[in-house]
């Protein structure tokens, strides 16, 4: 038994259970329908959706994700995180529904944006619920099983969808969602208390409104960019449009006296630097996952199910180490953590440069690991940090930031680094094509599935596909090397401004508009001996320390 007094809720480990099967839903939503679109272009066995359609099928659901978290976190914070999450389950599980029977490719599409509404309610609810019913001391090691989950869920989904695809019709893929979303509502509404900010204000609707037309405008933005290339006025219009909106908001929240996020937080080491490093290492570790899942399945001919397998040292080392990062993170402080952590992503990114078509799974595999043990000891002392910089009822407000920059982050890192495989992709093949009619060549020379497409069609296929194996690998390599030097800004990021060890633990960084002081001190996690900064003072006066309320009910 612990020395202090615990003022953690006494059922604070099941209802990290419901949060946990609440975050597996959403992520494993967001990986699983990759293996089912051959399967939905299909006209007999699927429902014949263009190349387009499919895109939009993914997409849908990303745009809204984004685009709708962080004002949903800020709602959940004044309205009521309980009430976010079940009424966000009840969202996702009609979306899943809906999918599931859809008719046509717009009719999932647009069941795919309802899902993405459900998920947007969900995932900061999430973490602010872990963040209201856990002690300070133990949060570090619950956030340590949600990030875990994180892992978990982006091996498991294509693993999933390649044992239902086998089985059973591809509505299926939607339709597990359904009983995972009903029990996680009943399991919510029995277990877990509702909280919520105790001193919402006014609600700053210009802010909420900025934030939302920033962030679809920006995402939109860099998904059609990835689609159909950056060289499209459009796609520009659109980003540029997102990030002045976004420029707007931060300039209106500096100034308003309610705002619905303090930009002066980013001031604060502790909170800007954890927020930076996740959208980091999602914009490079998605990337990289994206183009490997096309090497795995197209250069070296692994199934679908048998590319979820190989995926699976990703997110088992994850399961294992993620909850133990917190005992390191008190032992040598985040910035050794997570340098270490950063540093092994790195390495094993890098490794992709060495991959090609003969190399051995194992290698794969060990990659995929060391990346696993990496992201193990990022994701979760990084989160930790960021929600150490709050008090407890502004959790929601972290965790949809955090959780923001990495839908954002990983929305980038597919489409950048897709397009600069694109790019020399399309180099290294022209030769193979000069003698193609220009529909053929153009859609040989647009992917390596366009290649596999037209190959049958011709009387020297072998000797095509034999060139976009090589141009595909050459590019997975200079994406590969990207993506590491993505990481190693990161990791400069960390040994400059991250926080070491800290020797006292001190109430957080934040506490109020016009109360923020960036020079406090700013360590990752609180040390075990030193007073509960969320506790009742120990001296028996009965004050609590302001900024740390919840309200529970």
């Amino acid at each position: 038994m612990p020395a202090y007094a615990n003022t953690g809720h006494p059922r604070r480990w099941p209802i990290l259970g419901v949060t946990v099967v609440s975050l597996l839903l959403v992520v494993m939503d967001t990986t699983i329908l990759n293996v089912a679109l051959r399967t939905l272009a299909d006209p007999v066995h699927g429902l014949g959706a263009s190349q387009a359609e499919l895109e939009w099928a993914i997409n849908s659901y990303t745009l809204v994700f984004a685009g709708l978290l962080f004002s949903l976190g800020v709602l959940g914070d004044r309205y009521g995180r309980r009430r976010f999450l079940l009424a966000g389950l009840a969202v996702f599980g009609l979306g899943s529904l809906l999918s599931a029977y859809a008719r046509d490719p717009v009719h999932l599409v647009l069941a795919r944006a309802v899902m993405g509404l459900g998920g947007a309610a969900i995932m900061p609810a999430t973490l602010s619920v872990i963040a209201s019913v856990f002690d300070p001391r133990e949060r570090p090691r619950a956030i340590g099983y949600w990030s875990a989950s994180v892992g978990l869920a982006v091996a498991v989904g294509p693993v999933l969808g390649g044992i239902l695809l086998t089985h059973f019709w591809w509505g299926s893929v939607f339709l597990v969602n359904v009983p995972v979303a009903f029990a996680g509502l009943v399991a919510g509404a029995l277990l877990v208390p509702e909280s919520r900010d105790p001193r919402p204000g006014r609600m700053d609707l210009p802010g909420v409104a900025l934030s939302v037309v920033g962030l679809v405008a920006l995402t939109w933005g860099v998904i059609d960019g990835g689609e159909h290339g950056f060289d499209r006025p459009v796609v520009w219009a659109a980003v540029l449009t997102g990030l002045a909106v976004l420029a707007v908001f931060g300039w209106h929240e500096r100034r308003t006296d309610h705002p619905a996020l303090d930009v002066r937080l980013f001031r604060v080491p502790r909170f800007a630097v954890p927020v930076v490093l996740v959208g980091l290492v999602f914009f490079a570790g998605a990337g990289v996952m994206f183009v490997s899942a096309f090497h795995l399945q197209l250069v070296r001919g692994h199934s679908p199910l048998h590319t979820g397998l190989l995926f699976l040292p990703l997110a088992l080392t994850q399961l294992v180490l993620a909850p133990r990062s917190a005992t390191l993170v008190r032992r040598h402080g985040a910035r050794v953590v997570c340098g270490g952590g950063l540093g092994l992503v790195g390495v094993a990114l890098a490794g992709w440069a060495l991959v090609d078509a003969t190399t051995p799974t194992w290698v794969v595999a060990v990659l995929l690991g060391v990346q696993g043990v990496g992201m193990a000891h990022i994701t979760a002392p990084a989160t930790e940090s960021v929600l150490a910089a709050l008090p407890r009822e502004k959790a929601g407000v972290g965790s949809a930031v955090s959780n923001t920059v990495r839908q954002v982050g990983a929305a980038l890192g597919v489409s950048v680094l897709g397009a600069v495989l694109a790019a020399v992709y399309r180099v290294r093949v022209a030769p193979a094509t000069t003698a193609l009619p220009d529909g053929l060549r153009e859609t040989a020379e647009g992917s390596l599935a366009g290649a596999y497409g037209v190959a049958p069609r011709l009387g020297d296929a072998a000797a095509l596909l034999a060139t976009a194996d090589r141009a595909f690998v050459a590019a997975l390599h200079v994406v590969a090397l990207i993506a590491a030097a993505v990481t190693g800004v990161g990791l400069l990021a960390v040994l400059r401004w991250m926080p070491g060890r800290p020797a006292v633990a001190p109430g957080p960084a934040y506490s109020e508009p016009g109360h923020l002081d960036p020079a406090s001190p700013d360590p990752a996690s609180p040390d075990p001996a030193s007073p509960d900064p969320a506790s009742p003072d120990p001296a028996g006066s009965g004050n609590p320390v302001a900024g740390v309320r919840t309200v529970e009910t």
